[in-house]
């Protein structure tokens, strides 16, 4: 019984982890590759540190509370059973819940650019790329989403 509830814990893992996609600007995906992209050509205002929160599906909830039903169904017998199976699903529902979550939040930066047209924008991406005033950056735009990165 303990292996089982390791390997439905092990699979709630990747599950989530498996969820997560990245938003950094040097990372595409399949839909973007070969398509065209509309860029815009800027100057960096000003950055700052952010952190983008976590996915918050029914994935890790849902697994959470499996787990727990699971774990607490082997905590009595007859109506015990029951009860611990109920606790368990609500209090892993609960931690799948915030698992998922801390496991796909990631760091990020918000970038104020200053558009050669005058305009003044601000994309919000993953990653860890610093940007600083003055830098010439270009603003890749496909689908509604926008990637800046050093021109």
């Amino acid at each position: 019984m303990k292996q089982t509830k390791l390997f439905l814990l092990l699979g709630m893992v990747i599950a989530i982890g498996g969820c997560a996609s990245s938003k950094s600007g040097d990372t595409y995906s399949r839909d973007e590759a070969r398509r065209v992209q509309n860029v815009q050509l800027g100057t960096v205002e000003g950055s700052r540190p952010i952190r983008i929160e976590g996915t918050k599906t029914t994935i890790g909830s849902g697994a959470g509370t499996i787990v727990g039903a699971i774990a607490g169904s082997s905590a009595g017998q007859g109506k015990g059973s029951a009860i611990g199976a109920v606790i368990g699903a609500v209090g892993g529902g609960v931690v799948g819940a915030a698992a998922e979550e801390g496991l796909t939040r990631e760091d990020g930066v918000e970038v104020t650019i200053r558009l050669e047209s005058g305009r003044l924008i601000s994309v919000v991406q993953a990653g860890k790329e610093q940007f600083q005033p003055g830098d010439k950056v270009r603003i890749l735009e496909f689908g509604g989403e926008s990637r800046v990165t050093h021109y």
